[in-house]
């Protein structure tokens, strides 16, 4: 960005909020970038390592309040971090990710301080969905360790590894755990309904949770699997438990979901339960 920005507000010495002649009001972040800056003076953009915009005024604010409440030296590091996953991401992220994964370290760190546990029921599901963001989230949760001393719990691996899928796919976190919520609730019906306690970890495991994954993305885009009314009658004939339960994970589905869903999921369903009645 090859422009002169207006100082609006210094928000610490490394991170002010100016006025930009295209995109109005943008956040800019770089050491020293806000030191003894002042309202109504120009700045270079391009001093800045980092410029976004905050569109929602709502995140603006608690993007501001977030500043004043942490220490500055704490902000750039966590700023730091947010470079250090764009950059092993290699892709840019969706600048809530500047509020939302902030705000959430900071509250993590403080939960370790006071030693207040908190569990991720969904560690292995999400380890499993998304393994490049739950990767760099180990390696952040070490940055974290080395720099500060503060030592995470596991499942603080899968919360930052869901705020970074969130920011490269544009899904609000709300929304994905709703996904987990319902992927572990048709785990529990399959295991109710076989009788039987899925090993985590399995191959077959992997790909069910997978396609379940995959199979509420398509609810949600509307994407059609196409007919397959051969294979229906041979699944049917062949595995009807299996073939009966992936009609009952179907419902659940619909019902958790409130949309349709194509019923030729039901034979890739079957095709994935038969799998893992095999391997018991």
């Amino acid at each position: 960005m090859d422009h002169q920005v207006v100082v609006k507000k210094a928000l610490n010495n490394n991170v002010i909020i100016a006025t930009h002649p295209i995109y109005k009001e943008v956040v800019l972040i770089g050491k020293g970038i806000g030191f003894n800056r002042n309202k109504g003076e120009q700045v270079p953009a391009e001093q800045a390592d980092k410029t976004f915009l905050l569109k929602d005024q709502q995140e603006m604010k608690q993007y501001m309040s977030l500043i004043e409440h942490i220490d500055e030296d704490l902000m750039q590091f966590m700023n730091d971090i947010l470079f250090y996953i764009e950059e092993r991401m290699d892709q840019a992220l969706n600048e809530h990710i500047h509020v939302a994964l902030t705000d959430h370290l900071t509250f993590a760190i403080r939960r370790v301080d006071r030693d207040i546990q908190f569990n991720n029921p969904f560690l292995f599901e999400i380890e499993s969905l998304y393994p490049r963001e739950y990767q760099v989230a180990r390696e952040v949760v070490e940055k974290i360790n080395r720099k500060i001393g503060v030592e995470f719990p596991v499942g603080e691996i899968g919360f930052i590894a869901l705020h970074i899928h969130s920011a490269v796919t544009d899904k609000k976190v709300r929304d994905l755990n709703k996904n987990h919520q319902l992927i572990s609730k048709m785990i529990e019906v399959i295991e109710g309904e076989l009788e039987i306690t899925l090993e985590k970890g399995n191959v077959n495991y992997n790909r069910l949770i997978q396609h379940l994954h995959r199979a509420i993305d398509r609810v949600y885009s509307g994407e059609k699997l196409g007919e397959q009314n051969s294979l229906a009658k041979v699944l049917k004939q062949t595995y009807p438990l299996c073939y009966n339960l992936a009609w009952k994970l179907i419902k659940v589905m619909q019902n958790r979901l409130n949309r349709p869903v194509d019923e030729t999921e039901v034979l890739y369903l079957t095709i994935h339960l038969q799998r893992l009645t095999n391997t018991i």
